[in-house]
């Protein structure tokens, strides 16, 4: 019997939780002034919100940065927006969990890399497909075999049952019946078998995963909302910054296209 599933694993990778995250507003602070005695004041103020005082090496060596600008303590689990010297608003985010994952001779690395990027498009209610990497936990994690269904022709089942691609939608053809598409965002999973749905199907699309906003910094990684409140200010993602909802929502509006993220 085929089976289609809802994934927990990637619930479980990320810290389970689907509660509205808590943004303190007591850590967003605003410097109208410029001055260096301001501006070392403001440091000396942060250095009590993050882990350690390293963590705010990222934002020492961005002070001198002209303009807005994002800065991104991978240590502290700590984001800024700057505006040349002033902070205009601070938030927890989760970074890459520096852990590697390998299947059928590929190896993909899970950290969020260091140095500059710039915001190069955003989106409002973005759609997530997941990458194979994301199949490949789930069947190592269930000890499920692995197999990427073709997109131009049927893949016949020891039943001799079908599973095909019609218009972009993966779905079933039993002996006798008419076609029936698998459900958007689950897993299709049969006789310990995961099956992978090509790029591009509706069933390679999850709505929801990357919360209400996304930012994107270019080569694959984001800076993005999340449904796991409980994985921010953790090494917990696979390389993109998550951040809380309000916080996400702050950056969509007032982070323009073009913007320094600064990453250290």
């Amino acid at each position: 019997m085929l089976t289609f599933r809802r994934s927990t694993l990637a619930v479980t990778l990320a810290v389970t939780s689907c509660t509205a995250p808590h943004h303190d507003a007591s850590r967003t602070r605003r410097y109208e002034s410029s001055t260096g005695a301001v501006h070392h004041a403001r440091l000396a103020r942060l250095a009590s919100d993050v882990a350690s005082p390293r963590a705010l090496r990222p934002l020492r060596a961005a002070e001198d940065t002209d303009g807005l600008h994002v800065v991104v303590s991978l240590e502290g689990r700590e984001l800024w927006v700057l505006d040349g010297d002033d902070t205009i608003r601070t938030a927890s985010v989760a970074v890459g969990m520096d852990s590697t994952l390998s299947y059928d001779g590929k190896v993909w690395n899970f950290e969020t890399p260091r140095g500059t990027r710039r915001v190069i498009a955003k989106q409002a209610n973005p759609t997530w497909a997941p990458p194979e990497w994301h199949y490949v936990e789930i069947a190592q994690s269930r000890h499920l075999r692995l197999v990427r269904l073709p997109e131009h022709e049927p893949y016949l089942l020891p039943d001799s049952s079908e599973i095909l691609v019609r218009d972009s939608v993966v779905g079933l053809v039993q002996r006798g019946e008419s076609f029936r598409p698998f459900a958007e965002g689950e897993e299709i999973v049969w006789d310990s078998t995961l099956y992978i749905p090509p790029l591009g199907s509706r069933q390679r699309h999850v709505e929801g995963e990357l919360g209400h906003f996304r930012l994107d910094l270019g080569n694959g990684y984001l800076m993005h909302g999340t449904p796991h409140a409980e994985s921010i200010g953790h090494p917990s993602s696979h390389g993109c910054i998550r951040l809380g909802d309000d916080d996400i929502a702050w950056l969509y509006r007032h982070v323009p296209v073009g913007t320094p993220v600064i990453i250290r």
